[in-house]
């Protein structure tokens, strides 16, 4: 399966919340909440500094996401976040990497040095591996940070790339 990752355009705002929605729901990984509908989902989308979305050559079906923003203000404007998401039903054949690999390219041409990631759970191991494989430096660990779905409290890593 080939995949192209493109800049999201509002036609692609109901396959991104699908899978925005799904890590919500399976809530593991992402600190939000709130589940995202159509309106709420494209201001979401777009008040990014940039949403990249990992497409299939062939279909063009949307296969996962990433959000890319600043990660603080000011003298730390400098340092960015992103988030990535994969659609549940084609997690494990390596769409992350292209998506994470975008992001570190979309960050650097948004004026970016670092790209530093907050909250990367500890049971999140292919994200893990991945980090690891592409150079990003964990920068310790945060006991019980993120609280599970199911209600227990797993350690968080903090990583950062400079950019």
């Amino acid at each position: 399966m080939g995949i192209t990752v493109r800049k999201f355009e509002e036609k692609d705002t109901e396959a991104a919340v699908l899978i925005w929605n799904q890590v919500i729901e399976e809530g593991v990984a992402f600190p939000q909440l709130d589940l995202l509908d159509k309106e709420s989902g494209l201001k979401f989308f777009t008040e990014q500094t940039y949403t990249g979305l990992a497409c299939d050559d062939e279909s063009g079906e949307v296969l996962g996401l990433y959000i890319l923003h600043p990660n603080n203000v000011g003298r730390c404007g400098h340092i960015c976040n992103t988030s990535y998401a994969v659609r549940a039903d084609v997690r494990g054949r390596h769409i992350g990497e292209p998506l994470v690999l975008d992001s570190m390219e979309e960050g650097k041409k948004h004026g970016f040095k670092i790209l530093q990631f907050n909250a990367v759970v500890r049971a999140n191991e292919h994200a893990l591996k991945l980090y690891r494989k592409l150079g990003f430096v964990q920068l310790g660990i945060i006991p019980g940070g993120f609280l599970m779905k199911d209600g227990h409290y797993e350690d968080i890593i903090p990583h950062y790339h400079l950019l």
